[in-house]
Formats: C-alpha cells, structure tokens, sequence
C-alpha cells in the first residue's frame, strides 16, 4: 500500500519543491503527496482523503496553526500519525508539539535528506501499527467465531492462538451429549413465528450456558438438538465425569424451563439427553471460508441414538457403559444392554442419578429387580411389579415390567 503524505504549509514555493525532491519515489509508487496550506484545509483533505497515513505540518499559519491542527488531529478517532516543523529556535513550541501527540519534529529550513529519514521512520512505525490492528481484528474475529462454540475462556485462549491452532481435524477421545426435545415438530407447527423464535432462543442460549459453565464445547446446534463435546479442544482427563455432571445440570434447567412454558400455557416438550465416550474425528470442517467446529464417527452416532433410546425407556438421560466407567463416582442404574438402531452388538447402557435418588429405597429394589432379571430369576416380574406398585411414575421400572409381562427375558433388547 502506497503510503499518503499530507504536507500543512503556507509557504507558496514548498509544494513544488517537495514534487521535485521525492519525483523519482513519486514515479516508482512508493509515495504519494496532497498539500494544504493551513490547518482548516488539511481537515478538509483529510476528510476528502480518509487513507491519509501521515501528516507533516508547520506551525505558524493563518487561520489554523500547526499546534491547533494537531490538537483536532489527536481527537479524532483515526489518529494521524503527525509531524511537526518548526525552526529550530522555537523548542517550546516542538516541546508543546510532543507532549499533544506528534511523532517527531523537523526544524527549519528544511534538510530534504533529514525529512526522508524522518518520513521512511514514521511509516515504518505506521506499519507496525496497521500489523498490530490487524492482528487485533483477526483476533476478535476468531474469539468471535469461537464464542459460538466454546467457553469464553477457552476461546480467548484459542482466539489468542490464531483461529487454527489448536482447532485442526484430529481424533480424540470425547465424550459426546446430544439433547432433543419431544413433540417439538408439534410445537413448531402450532406456535406462532415470534413466539417460537423467543423460546427457542431462550432455550438454546440457557442449555449453552450450563455447557459453558462445565468447559464444554458446542459442537452443533440443529433447531432444538444440540451436540456438546468433552476433551475437544483441549485435554480434560476428566471428561466423563464432566459429560454426567453437565447432562444432570441441563436435566435440571430444562425441567424448570418446561415449568415456566407451562405457568404461561405453554406445552414445551421434554428434554432428552444421550451421553457415550470413545474416539471421534474431531476439528474445523468448514474449509477455508467457514468455521465449523464439529465431531465424527461412530461415537457421535452413538450418543444419538441413546438420546432416542430415552423414549423406549420413558428415561431423560441415558448413557453407555464406557462412560460410567470412566466417570468418577458414577451413580446410576443399570438399563440393559441395548440394540441400537442400526446395529448387532448390544450396548450396556445406564440411567445417571442424582445422589439424592441414586440413595434412596426405590434404587436399591430397582437393582434387586435388574439382578433378577439378568439372572433370568422368575422373580423379577413379582419384584418389579412390586416396585412399580409404590412407584408409578418410575418409567424405566414400568418398562421393564411390561417386556417381562410381554414374554421378554433377560436384559438385552431391540431398540428401533
């Protein structure tokens, strides 16, 4: 970019004299000169001319002097870079140049080699300010791009980075949740446009702040599904145990978010979540042009289908084997070992508690039920019959007795 010179004098012979000592940098682009002979004129180039990258100003001129010129100079938002000329007898006025702002000063009359010197300077300094902003733009870009994705924190540091690092497509362990709402096609067909919209964005922005405030990643939001990642991307040795948390606490806000829909008459539908852990093909898949921060493999696939496992089971959160075991503390119930859509080997899969449940009476004779079942015990029926008699709204335990009412035996099952 060529740099643009703006020359402040009154003097009637300096224009001239200036075209004539820089014509050969003229003639090779590397510079470009507009005069104004007093400080209310270089306003109105400047104006005229944005890109005006340095201004080099004497003082003593009618109308508006140097000092003046320079004071407006430093008000306005895009600062010039400002040079001020002076004779050299005249330091109080170079000092009072200094202390408003001016980059350096040439004294008078004028060494032409001086003021090259002097030029090439201020435009080297110029650049290194125009690299600095730069950087500082692509960096909001990225923090802004990754805010959609990760925790604030995580993405200033991954913005401060450059928007690649640490972003690039890889495989990772993670662990996955995919949360869906029930009946929301239903909602979408009855609710009014601004009325959904609203819902929407209150729901999705409250579930991306519970996954924020446990460090996970964002990973899609498709209308009301919403994908999160633990261990993407940055290392979290504990992310199973984070996945379970997070799952409880989006369990928890969804439920009260259904409660306030429906004091205003709103039906909004439940909340189901699937949790599973394992390796995935993580990073940007957007390509030069876009971001887009996502995971695959079968993994991903998984989760999905354990949150669509929740409507059999009459569950809101169901999660695999792999994940229970790496959680710290799990505690949960087991579900069985699931056929998954579109798969042959069974999943063991299980319902994480809160500990105020997970200790309760109920778990204990729901536990004692399953080891019947598994066992094959005829007793199962009786006991979960039994269990389902004190708890009748205890989903998977009804679940449960209507397969064994049914002929059904032991706990693997098909899942379509």
């Amino acid at each position: 970019m060529i740099p643009t010179i703006l020359f402040v004098d009154d003097e009637p012979d300096l224009e001239a004299l200036i075209l004539q000592k820089f014509r050969r940098q003229i003639r090779d682009g590397l510079v470009n000169f507009i005069f104004a002979r007093d400080g209310v004129e270089a306003l109105e180039s400047i104006e005229q001319n944005p890109l005006v990258d340095l201004v080099v100003s004497d003082i003593n001129m009618p109308r508006m002097d140097g000092l003046s010129l320079l004071a407006k100079l430093q008000e306005a938002e895009d600062k010039k870079s400002t040079i001020i000329v002076s004779a050299y007898g005249d330091m109080s006025n170079i000092r009072t140049a200094m202390n408003r702002g001016a980059f350096d000063f040439l004294t008078k009359p004028i060494d032409f080699l001086d003021l090259e010197t002097t030029i090439q300077k201020t435009v080297r300094h110029i650049e290194m300010l125009r690299e600095v902003r730069r950087r500082q733009m692509e960096a909001e870009r990225a923090h802004a791009a990754l805010s959609r994705h990760f925790s604030p924190e995580l993405a200033k540091r991954l913005a401060a980075g450059g928007e690649g690092e640490g972003i690039a497509v890889q495989w990772r362990d993670v662990a996955t949740i995919f949360t869906d709402i029930t009946g929301f096609t239903s909602l979408v067909e009855s609710a009014a446009p601004e009325t959904l919209g609203e819902l929407l964005n209150e729901y999705v922005g409250g579930m991306t702040e519970v996954v924020f405030a446990h460090e996970g990643t964002v990973a899609k939001i498709i209308g009301d599904a919403i994908q999160v990642l633990f261990n993407a991307p940055g290392d979290q040795p504990d992310y199973a145990t984070r996945a379970v948390a997070c799952a409880h606490d989006l369990d928890r806000w969804a439920q009260e978010f259904c409660a306030r829909q429906k004091a205003r008459g709103v039906n909004f539908g439940a909340t189901r979540i699937g949790i599973h852990a394992g390796p995935a093909l993580v990073g940007n898949f957007g390509g030069n042009r876009f971001f887009d921060y996502t995971a695959y493999g079968d993994t991903i696939n998984t989760a999905a289908r354990l949150e669509a496992a929740n409507k059999h089971l009459g569950t809101r959160i169901c999660v695999s084997s792999s994940v229970a075991e790496r959680a710290e503390n799990f505690q949960g119930r087991p579900v069985g070992e699931l056929v998954l859509r579109g798969r042959r080997e069974a999943l063991r899969a299980f319902e994480p508690l809160p500990p105020a449940t997970f200790e309760a009476p109920a778990t204990a004779l729901y536990s004692e039920a399953f080891a019947k079942m598994e066992a094959g015990d005829a007793a199962a029926m009786p006991a979960f019959a039994a269990l389902v008699g004190m708890h009748a709204d205890d989903p998977l335990a009804g679940f449960h007795l209507k397969r064994l009412l049914n002929g059904a035996k032991g706990i693997r099952m098909q899942l379509e």
